[in-house]
């Protein structure tokens, strides 16, 4: 029972509709061309049965999970993203605040979810894309080098936050549904990054930090730190 629970809380996520269709229509011409193609049906077991392992990882890609963080959002930072965190120091921001903050960063591999969630209640202030380069996403230099979307949330208290989406050296489309002037709140999603990326949160120095390098975190569920 608890498996099925599990199951039914889990969807496709929009972003993920055209490329499945069209994967799959792909992969049916194949299949039918190797069936009638050869008199001997064993390269269509062998293509039909990549076929089916590719899509497979296709759909995992993008699962989508119903999530609700179902605790008090006053002043706690959520994780913007399933993956690792790999990176936990103070740096120089020069894009938007100009002066020191604590970087968070979080990577996320080909397995993982790769739907984006609000970090903390508040109000968007300001969101911007920016283009650039396409190196590995655990690399300290795709922080600024990379193709990035970043931003800015004011939280009720009027503390602000930055949370940048960044492309990797495989993930080449990065979706961000925030608009300035929006409200926006933790279990929405921020966006969406297709194949390998990650997520910089910049804080306040000072914040008290509820992870560890190396940590594994859930979207909309691992409590990043409290302001």
């Amino acid at each position: 029972m608890a498996r099925l629970k599990r199951l039914k809380n889990i969807r496709i996520h929009r972003e993920g509709t055209h490329t499945l269709i069209g994967g799959l229509l792909v992969l049916i011409l194949i299949n039918v061309a190797f069936y009638f193609g050869f008199e001997s049906k064993i390269p269509f077991y062998i293509v039909l049965a990549i076929s089916i392992l590719l899509y497979g990882i296709l759909v995992n890609f993008f699962r989508c999970p119903i999530r609700l963080f179902g605790k008090d959002t006053t002043n706690v930072v959520v994780a913007p993203a399933d993956g690792k965190v790999v990176v936990i120091e103070e740096v120089n921001e020069n894009e938007y605040f100009h002066d020191r903050r604590l970087q968070v960063s979080i990577f996320m591999n080909l397995w993982n979810v790769h739907a984006n969630w609000f970090p903390v209640d508040g109000t968007v202030k300001k969101a911007w894309h920016k283009n650039g380069r396409y190196l590995a996403a655990w690399l300290p230099k795709s922080s600024t080098d990379n193709e990035r979307s970043s931003v800015v949330i004011e939280m009720p208290n009027g503390i602000e936050i930055m949370a940048t989406q960044i492309a990797g050296a495989v993930a080449r489309r990065i979706v961000t549904y925030a608009k300035e002037g929006d409200d926006c709140y933790i279990d929405e999603h921020l966006g969406f990054i297709k194949f390998g990326s990650r997520v910089d949160l910049f804080l306040p120095v000072g914040t008290k930090v509820n992870v560890t390098m190396g940590q594994h975190t859930t979207g909309n569920e691992t409590i990043i730190a409290h302001l």
